[in-house]
């Protein structure tokens, strides 16, 4: 199976469940189970082919200009944290099935799931940098909803917003050492970067980029100093819990370590930072889970605590250490996810995570305690179970660290101490003891659905210590070649002899049942000294940023736009003297050309409307005239400069403009009221002179420079007919070189639309309605609304500009025109339909669904891009090629080009859009009391004319 399919069926799972919930739980469950059972299969038939040594890739290109390739590929690695991802999501969807309640709703549940689920295969599978970025965020947005999915708590709300702000922070930063990392290999490819490293770390840049990207792997896995938004995540429901903390999102971080291990370890900056950082968060994760009286965060610090492991193990820098650390993940998921299921049982059971509310439940839930007692010695590091090969291989690492050897085999007998110390707590705190009567509910095993998947995993701990070279050797052979290159050759056995690693673990085995045993004043101590608290700085801080930014807002900002504009120009201004006087200025080298009086006249004029428009603003009705000849004169200077399309666009624009404004200005008063004291006036006139003259000499030194650099423009032009199959290069830009850019306008357009739409409904109910039907223009209407001549008019006119408008259309791709300007051409034909009979007699005529056509246009416009992928090429590129008519032959050849329908897409969006609009100022005046009309116009012909003009 493609490894692209593989990144793609939990993604696919995610849209199952909300179809399916209807049929029941049980489908969705099905569903989800199914899509994640396939993803694991695909992986599985690879391992023959990475047990050899290879590696599967496969990808194609995305945005290849940012160098961001959809490329995949599966190595070991890749297939350990598979494994383990899908494995053990698919276990969690089961327990899932069986442990929410029935008011919860399973079915958002599944499909935040999926969404998790797909984002963290997409990282371990991810062979572009930039691709796995894309897929790290979405595990924060994803983890959000999981963490928050009961959002009636507010632990759970507060939970998800501290996961998201640490993490999120952390990608940013990760992001920035990304780019680094690719600028420097020269390729943003991991299979390139992974064989730069001595470019990379003999860079000056490897610093930089270092201490970013573990950044963002420090937050996600929660690492100290942000180590504290984990266990506060234990708000989310406990298949999430169990799901987070052994195979996702925390181990995102140890992934990614490992997998730029090749090009990053090794140096004493990387032993330095990585190394001390996972110590301590092992040491103190270990120290707070001691002392929790919650299960879950008991279990979500000890979780810590083991990701400080084994970020300590990769941060040491040698082959050995790396093979430890790959073999304490897959330990760690195994009896990390059995006992995360165990808690939810005693949950959900006994009504109580308490541990001062618990004990005796061993007689009570014989199963479960079977199940969380093995899975509790695991952790500790018990023999014969797994977790205590890779407890010993840790240990015996620290002893070989290439710097405090001694001090890092202390401390991190201390942490192992402290492991076996909250492990025998969980057991004896749980299950042993004598048998209580005051649970919350009366405790007694579950039904399988509950404690298989857990059983499973447990069965896998016991087969994993008893027989590791035949259950575990071989992927972490696979990873551990995968990380460093080097291939294991060892293999794993009990008992290795008396060595300095037994001797701590002996320490640590026997310190930690003294720390059972001293475990009440031991208490009593914690929770009277003074300590730091994570959560309170953390709170604190969120806090002081929030009053920070509100005193910066409150500052520039009072709500008036007016203000928001001045200081937005006054910081243009400031920018923009700032460049021009820290810059070396060139003398002109381009002449002036001359000025013929016909554009001096035109100058001038434009001059004299926008300075008029200035002073006369407050009349309204004055202002849209002097607007629109403003815009006039714009569109004869295009038409002087030879740009005919951007003429076109802007008469077609200017006339459309001012019909709607003349229809909106029905609404408002005659002036607008004067609000600003003279000096505000004064101020705000300076500025924008100051403005003006920036402006305008950035433009005069512009257009007497030459440019150091060759334009885009030569592009176009040599580019525009063989790769657009057009001539006129203004439209082939517009719907092929940047028809992304268009497609996003349209798009904003059709919004823009809808929400004028929306926002007349909105105005049609209410208060605001009565004050509609109560409103009077304060000036009378004219006696003639719909006079005769221009109802004839409009009528002969109308198919003469649908005839032009067409003509236009069919035009654009080779001569002045298009989709754009042959719609406001036909939009403005029937505008004058409606202004010359009334919207409602129009409307009654030409029942046009106008939201169908803003939506028909930009599907029309998103099929004719998607249909370039199969092809082969990238979205929205165009083909084109020459037909004939064999049994016309007297017809000449012709062209015809895809970028026709997209054209059309943005054709039915400007008539939709500008039609929507219309209907909406309609509405509105039909509502204020306006009368309707029911003939065309306001002579209306009597029967007996009319039948003695028939005859």
């Amino acid at each position: 199976m493609s490894p692209i399919l593989i990144a793609i069926l939990p993604f696919l799972g995610a849209l199952l469940p909300g179809l399916l919930i209807r049929s029941g739980r049980d489908v969705a469950a099905t569903a989800c189970a199914t899509a994640t059972g396939l993803a694991l299969l695909g992986l599985l038939l690879h391992i023959p082919a990475i047990m050899a040594g290879q590696v599967i890739t496969a990808g194609f290109d995305w945005m290849p200009r940012i160098g961001l390739r959809a490329s995949f590929r599966i190595d070991g690695l890749s297939l350990l944290f598979g494994i383990l991802i899908l494995g053990i999501g698919l276990l969690i969807i089961i327990y899932a099935r069986y442990y929410l309640s029935r008011r919860d709703p399973v079915g958002k549940f599944y499909t935040y799931l999926m969404l998790f689920q797909g984002a963290m295969v997409g990282i371990v599978l991810s062979d572009n940098i930039l691709l796995l970025l894309v897929f790290w965020e979405l595990t924060s947005l994803s983890s959000f909803l999981l963490i928050g999915y009961w959002r009636h708590l507010p632990e759970g709300r507060q939970g998800a917003r501290m996961a998201l702000a640490v993490t999120g922070a952390g990608g940013l930063a990760m992001i920035a050492g990304m780019l680094i990392l690719g600028q420097i290999a020269g390729s943003y490819e991991i299979s390139d970067i992974l064989a730069a490293r001595e470019a990379i770390q003999a860079s000056e840049w490897y610093l930089p980029a270092l201490i970013l990207i573990l950044l963002g792997a420090f937050t996600k896995s929660a690492q100290f100093p942000f180590h504290f938004w984990l266990p506060h995540a234990m708000a989310a429901p406990t298949p999430v819990s169990a799901y987070l903390h052994s195979a996702t999102m925390v181990k995102a971080g140890l992934f990614l370590m490992a997998r730029l291990w090749p090009v990053l370890a090794g140096t004493d900056a990387w032993f330095w930072i990585v190394a001390p950082v996972g110590l301590i968060t092992m040491v103190l994760g270990a120290g707070i889970a001691l002392f929790k009286d919650d299960l879950k965060a008991l279990l979500a610090f000890s979780t810590v605590s083991h990701l400080g492991l084994i970020t300590m193990l990769l941060g040491f820098g040698t082959e050995t250490a790396a093979m430890v650390a790959m073999f304490h993940i897959i330990n760690h998921a195994t009896f990390k996810a059995a006992l995360f299921m165990t808690a939810g049982i005693v949950d959900h059971e006994t009504g109580t995570r308490s541990l001062a509310r618990l004990g005796g439940l061993r007689r009570l839930m014989p199963i479960t305690f079977v199940i969380g007692t093995i899975a509790s010695l695991s952790m500790a590091g018990f023999p014969p179970l797994n977790g205590f090969y890779s407890k010993e291989l840790m240990l015996e690492a620290t002893s070989h660290a290439d710097h405090w050897a001694s001090a890092f085999m202390v401390l991190a007998t201390i942490g192992a101490l402290f492991s076996v110390g909250y492990s025998l707590r969980f057991i004896f705190g749980t299950f042993a003891g004598a048998e209580r009567h005051d649970y919350p509910h009366h405790p007694h095993d579950p039904g399988p659905g509950l404690w298989g998947p857990p059983a499973l995993l447990v069965v896998l701990v016991v087969l994993i210590g008893l027989v590791p070279n035949a259950m575990a050797l071989w992927l972490v052979k696979a990873s551990t070649l995968a990380v460093t290159g080097q291939p294991f050759t060892g293999y794993f056995a009990l008992w290795h002899g008396w060595s300095p690693a037994l001797m701590m673990s002996i320490i640590a085995i026997g310190g930690g049942a003294i720390l059972l045993r001293l475990h009440r004043p031991l208490l009593a101590a914690w929770d009277a000294a003074p300590r730091p608290e994570a959560k309170a700085m953390f709170d604190a801080l969120v806090l002081a940023l929030v009053r920070l930014a509100r005193r910066i807002t409150d500052g520039l900002t009072n709500g008036s736009m007016a203000r928001a504009i001045a200081l937005l120009v006054v910081a243009a201004l400031a920018a923009g003297w700032l460049a021009w006087s820290t810059s070396v200025n060139a003398a002109p080298v381009r002449p002036l050309l001359p000025v013929p009086p016909v554009v001096l006249a035109g100058w001038f004029m434009l001059i004299v409307s926008s300075f008029a428009m200035v002073v006369y603003h407050r009349n309204r009705l004055l202002a849209l005239v002097l607007m629109a000849i403003v815009g006039l004169m714009v569109s004869v200077g295009f038409a002087y400069l030879s740009a005919p399309d951007l003429a076109l666009t802007q008469i077609s624009v200017e006339v459309v403009t001012v019909i709607l404004l003349l229809l909106a200005l029905n609404f408002l008063p005659k002036a607008t009221p004067v609000e600003s004291s003279a000096g505000k006036r004064r101020l705000d006139g300076a500025l924008a002179v100051l403005a003006g003259l920036g402006f305008g000499g950035l433009a005069y030194a512009m257009l007497r420079s030459d440019f150091a650099f060759e334009t885009i423009s030569g592009y176009m032009l040599d580019n525009s007919y063989t790769g657009g199959g057009g001539t006129n290069v203004v439209n082939v830009i517009l719907v092929d070189f940047r028809g992304y850019d268009t497609f996003g306008e349209i798009t904003v357009l059709s919004i823009a639309a809808l929400a004028i739409f929306a926002l007349t409904e909105t105005l049609m109910q209410g208060k605001s309605a009565q004050k509609l039907r109560q409103w009077v223009p304060d000036m009378a209407r004219a006696g003639d609304r719909h006079p005769m001549m221009l109802v004839v008019a409009t009528r002969v006119i109308l198919p003469i500009s649908l005839v032009v408008g067409v003509y236009i259309f069919m035009r654009g791709h080779n001569q002045p025109g298009g989709g754009f300007i042959a719609g406001l051409v036909v939009s403005i034909a029937l505008l004058m339909q409606y202004m010359a009979s009334g919207f409602a007699w129009a409307q009654e005529r030409q029942r046009v669904p106008y939201h169908a056509l803003i939506g028909a246009g930009v599907l029309s416009a998103g099929v004719t891009g998607v249909a370039a992928w199969f092809a082969g090429m990238p979205f929205l590129t165009s083909a084109f090629g020459y037909f004939g008519i064999p049994f016309l032959p007297f017809i000449e050849r012709f062209e015809l080009a895809s970028a026709m329908g997209f054209d059309l897409g943005v054709f039915l969006c400007v008539v939709g859009a500008v039609m929507l609009a219309l209907n909406s100022l309609s509405r509105l005046s039909r509502m204020s009391g306006a009368p309707v009309n029911t003939e065309p116009m306001d002579i209306a012909p009597s029967r007996n004319q009319t039948s003695q003009g028939s005859r």
